[in-house]
């Protein structure tokens, strides 16, 4: 079953990769590159700490939503964006409720070798010897994965033990990151992933709407859950103001043609 699930994960990730031209190197902006490679809608939430993504279909529209939740973990959201993209590849509307059936499984490891290709582990490292908690770290920063799936990936490439692979499991990103160096830019990750963010074709929908004077700057500030005066700014900045609309300056003959009918007056009640 283990080697079931890896292979059908690890030809599905190649394949996502090799489809959409994305080499072996590190994978940059998940939520753009799911948006931009399958043309879903993806959201970054605020909800509750225990929810950490999900993916709905409408088999009616036949829409599908990724969701996923704000976290201070950039690298869960990251496998997590990744998950989600590997209940959408297998096409995994009806997974079984509760502990970790096989579409679970195959998303995680999906997860795994789209983030993190064996050859990408191996053109990194090329053919040193001995790996050490800084090779480690370089791989974390480098894919922008925890320190488990780093571990595993490292394993499977056959750079380090089996017991190292597990020691290395329950190391911490942060740890690593403050240890080697790398922590201030481990804090950008934090609050770029610690952000709520709207689907950006909706987005780019209600700006457009705003320039034609029909959405206010106070809907989309509440659609990007951004203050008001910080969204009027930005559009100020870009150039994109509403048009103004004059009643004055519009002629009849632009006028939909409009028929009023009358003909219930005849009967009603003089006053």
């Amino acid at each position: 079953m283990a080697s079931d699930i890896e292979h059908q994960a690890a030809e599905a990730a190649g394949e996502f990769r090799r489809a959409h031209r994305l080499g072996i190197q590190p994978l940059g902006d998940l939520v753009a590159l799911i948006e931009q490679t399958t043309e879903l809608d993806v959201a970054v939430l605020d909800v509750g700490p225990d929810e950490h993504g999900l993916t709905m279909r409408d088999p009616a529209r036949d829409r599908v939503f990724i969701g996923v939740a704000r976290t201070r973990n950039p690298m869960r959201q990251r496998s997590t964006l990744a998950h989600e993209l590997g209940h959408l590849t297998f096409q995994d509307w009806d997974v079984p409720p509760g502990g970790r059936p096989f579409e679970e499984k195959r998303a995680d490891a999906f997860a795994r070798h789209l983030l993190i290709p064996t050859e990408a582990i191996a053109e990194f490292l090329g053919d040193r010897k001995v790996t050490t908690e800084a090779d480690l770290s370089d791989v974390v920063q480098r894919f922008l994965v925890s320190p488990a799936i780093a571990a595993i990936a490292l394993r499977q490439a056959g750079y380090i033990t089996a017991e190292m692979c597990e020691a290395w499991m329950n190391l911490y990103t942060p740890a690593l990151a403050t240890r080697f160096g790398w922590g201030d830019y481990y804090a950008s990750l934090q609050d770029d992933s610690d952000r709520v963010r709207a689907p950006q074709r909706l987005v780019a929908r209600a700006i457009n709407g705003y320039a034609e004077g029909v959405v206010t700057a106070r809907q989309i500030a509440a659609l990007r859950g951004l203050p008001v005066g910080s969204v009027v700014r930005e559009l100020a900045e870009a150039g994109i103001a509403p048009v103004e609309h004059d009643p004055a300056g519009i002629a009849s003959s632009d006028l939909p043609d409009v028929e009023v009918d009358l003909s219930g007056l005849d009967d009603a009640d003089s006053v």
